[in-house]
């Protein structure tokens, strides 16, 4: 039992990153372009929450949701829904979520740069392999050493995933309109 994250492209031409993350924080990762290639790889998994990197809804007026203004107000920038390539990404992620609820997974909308940040792993300045080393020494298990930046961000929201089941999350906005779970930052020990 685990989360399949899923670093949606705007495109099926572009490339989608996908991680399932087991409870032991065991990975297994792959890339995909279709929906249907996605769909299998979270069949082909034992799957409780499908952790989606792509806004899940357009906002009610304006160009943002009450979730992308809450994260701004926290420190933590996302683009329009509506934008141009947004606006394409937003589409094919509501459609895919759609499915993906009507074969009875639960799916949350996350955001891995903004969860980088509460987690306190490396940014994407930082470079792949930093990233890759943070998340090793979080406990992530069996990570290839030939990753991209699309499944190392499917790992992180993978790894948001387990915090939502963990029930270690916080959401910002309201379900009316959207929301977006991120972590819940770890208390000093």
């Amino acid at each position: 039992m685990g989360a399949v994250g899923v670093d949606l492209a705007g495109s099926p031409k572009g490339i989608t990153g996908l991680c399932y993350l087991d409870r032991d924080m065991h990975v297994d990762v792959s890339c995909a372009l279709s929906d249907d290639e996605i769909l299998l790889f979270a069949d082909e998994h034992d799957v409780e929450v499908v952790a989606i990197d792509a806004p899940l809804s357009f906002p009610r007026s304006g160009n943002l949701r009450k979730c992308d203004e809450e994260l701004r107000r926290a420190g933590v920038r996302v683009l329009p829904p509506t934008l141009g390539g947004m606006r394409r990404l937003t589409e094919r992620a509501i459609g895919l979520a759609g499915i993906l609820r009507s074969r009875g997974y639960d799916v949350i909308e996350v955001f891995p740069t903004g969860a980088r940040k509460v987690l306190g792993l490396p940014s994407k300045k930082d470079g792949i392999e930093a990233l890759r080393r943070a998340l090793i020494s979080r406990g992530v298990i069996g990570l290839p050493e030939d990753l991209d930046q699309h499944v190392l961000d499917a790992v992180i929201c993978a790894l948001v995933g387990l915090h939502y089941l963990e029930g270690n999350y916080v959401e910002f906005g309201e379900r009316s309109e959207g929301v977006i779970v991120m972590p819940r930052s770890r208390s000093p020990e």
